[in-house]
């Protein structure tokens, strides 16, 4: 048990021990790789905006929101395209 725990501290020591890393990353790669990052941060970004307010605008559109029509003054309420039944003109002529 203790060469376990001797064996263990020892690949612990080299493993923390800091070494030289010869590598290099010139001004175009690293640019690649800021873009890049920038990139996947405003993806995660914006789909956690529009899955927000999904909800909402599934909200706003179930309860038949009212708006203010184009000439002033009173209100129209706003129907679902969806619901319209466009036959039914059609039928009554």
């Amino acid at each position: 048990m203790k060469g376990a725990l001797v064996s263990a501290l020892i690949v612990a020591a080299a493993f923390g021990w800091p070494q030289v890393a010869n590598a290099y990353v010139g001004p175009g790669a690293g640019l690649s790789l800021v873009g890049a990052l920038w990139a996947l941060l405003l993806a995660i970004g914006a789909l956690l905006v529009f899955a927000g307010l999904w909800p909402v605008k599934r909200l706003l559109r179930r309860t038949g929101r009212s708006r203010p029509s184009r000439a002033g003054g009173e209100t129209v309420r706003v129907e679902d395209p969806r619901r319209i039944d466009r036959g039914a003109d059609e039928r009554r002529a």
